[in-house]
């Protein structure tokens, strides 16, 4: 048997392999990850940059410039759900966060759905982080549209960025956790100058966000309307656990992780808020019907106000901006798969939890991984319809992943069998209220997302009710999966040393 390389030596290194074991662990992974590291995992999962560059137009064609509130909505909202999350970090640092912290608060079944369904979504995010390379790449150089079709070029420019970030991934976590940093160190500067240059090309005063504008509601009352257009950040806002995707690569993870997920989500916050607000006080006109055109929105403001050279300077920042975060969505896929094949309750756990003894990696999660979002990336060609359907839904389980953490964290506080970490991150006599808080914003949002509109996922009765079809889908195929594996589910974790779900469950109460 090979040796992993590169034990730990340092104090602090032995104490954080040492924590691992207790929950039952064998260290494998290279703990390498500072606190900026940790933080720019969290931050290039939202990546604001590229996400508010892709769904700009769809929440202003709903809501007009009024639309602007939801974003501070969903970010308190989303807040809430941090904090709990930052608790959890700091008292169960484990990677494949969301199925370990499912797992020892509602059990084995409940935390291995929670967990599958997190997977599934996020390999669907990975391929929609991929194919925006499209919108960015042909505005910047026309020679990057490398065939006609729109569709068939997202996949080809999108497959070359996954075959990128899964070589980058086997390389081994310092190395993307260097390059993810210099990345999100670009996004950062790039959120900042892009404010600022056109908050300096304002045509109107920040009272624009007051007016819901010409042709919002749609037909029916702006409630609705507005509630539609707050999907667009609630699409957003999400993957700021991806540092504690990375605990067991991440030095004193029980400090740093609650820190850097709780930034991570501020951080974008803030952000977000300042570029939609520059944006539409900067735009040519909020009445042309420009701003909701998807071919246009937020790129077409750059180009307008600064000029075809320094807006595709800022186009360049966008698409660095689009690679790392598909690497960090990628890792925090990887992670896992990983996590859950450790414990034996995936198919072929065998393989896919193997780590490479030479970088530390578990390699195969992240090849499976990256040929998975090829596939999807194929499915858009000629069906673009369905792959915008189905990379809307699969920000709904991942808000269902999320409400499967709140929602036994709730019950374990109500049972008592939630108490306070001393030394370490815990909202003491507020974590009741804010828990119970969030659990009510998972459940809206969740239906939200789920809710089937034509305008949203399509007019076919199938497009419209795409949420229900794919997480019906999502759980068919997970039973099946489950059920392959259900002899080591109900007698522990196989991958562990000894320890079964419900003796790990009790760190809870320490």
């Amino acid at each position: 048997m090979t040796a992993l390389a590169d034990p730990p030596h340092t104090a602090p290194d032995v104490a954080d392999a040492s924590d691992l074991q207790r929950f039952g662990y064998r260290p494998q992974l290279q703990r390498s990850i500072g606190t900026y590291g940790s933080f720019a995992a969290g931050f290039s999962f939202v990546s604001i940059l590229t996400t508010v560059f892709q769904l700009f137009s769809f929440g202003f064609g709903f809501g007009g410039p009024a639309f602007f509130w939801t974003w501070p909505l969903v970010f308190g909202g989303q807040l809430l759900v941090a904090l709990c999350f930052a608790e959890l970090a700091a008292k169960l640092p484990i990677s494949g966060c969301i199925y370990q912290w499912s797992t020892r608060l509602g059990g084995a079944l409940w935390g291995w759905t929670a967990g599958w369904l997190m997977l599934v979504a996020q390999v669907v995010t990975v391929a929609a982080a991929a194919i925006a390379m499209q919108v960015v790449l042909p505005s910047i150089w026309d020679g990057f549209q490398l065939v006609a079709d729109p569709t068939a070029n997202a996949v080809l420019l999108g497959s070359a960025l996954l075959i990128a970030t899964t070589l980058i991934n086997a390389v081994g976590v310092r190395t993307m956790s260097v390059i993810n940093s210099v990345g999100v160190t670009c996004e950062l500067a790039g959120v900042v100058l892009l404010c600022v240059a056109l908050f300096g090309h304002a045509e109107r005063g920040p009272g624009v966000v007051l007016h819901p504008g010409p042709g919002a509601g749609h037909g029916t009352t702006y409630l609705w309307s507005f509630a539609i257009s707050g999907l667009m950040a609630a699409y957003v806002l999400v993957g700021f656990d991806s540092a504690g995707e990375l605990s067991e690569e991440t030095k004193s993870p029980r400090r740093t992780a609650p820190r850097t997920i709780l930034r991570a989500l501020v951080v974008s916050g803030i952000g977000g808020a300042l570029m939609l607000l520059a944006t539409l006080m900067a735009a040519p006109s909020v009445t042309d019907g420009a701003l909701g055109d998807p071919a246009r929105g937020l790129p077409y403001v750059l180009t307008s106000r600064l000029g075809g050279t320094l807006g595709r300077v800022f186009l360049v920042d966008v698409a660095i901006a689009v690679t790392v975060c598909t690497l960090a969505i990628q890792t925090a896929t990887t992670r896992m798969m990983f996590s859950m094949a450790r414990d034996r309750v995936l198919p072929f756990s065998t393989a896919l939890s193997r780590v490479n003894p030479r970088t530390r990696t578990p390699i195969l999660p992240a090849v499976v991984v990256g040929v998975l979002a090829v596939g999807l990336l194929v499915l858009n060609v000629g069906n673009a319809a369905v792959f915008l359907a189905l990379s809307s839904v699969c920000i709904m389980l991942l808000y269902l992943a999320y409400l499967m953490v709140t929602a036994p964290l709730l019950l374990a506080r109500l049972r008592g069998r939630w108490s306070r970490t001393h030394g370490l991150f815990c909202l003491g006599r507020w974590g009741l209220p804010v828990n119970a808080v969030a659990v009510v914003w998972g459940i809206g949002m969740a239906v939200n997302l789920a809710w089937p509109r034509a305008k949203v996922f399509g007019a076919d009765w199938y497009l419209r009710f795409f949420p229900e079809l794919v997480l019906a889908g999502a759980v068919g195929v997970g039973a099946v999966a489950y059920a392959t594996r259900r002899s080591e589910v109900r007698g522990g974790a196989a991958g562990r040393q000894g320890a079964p779900f419900g003796a790990l469950a009790v760190e809870v109460t320490e």
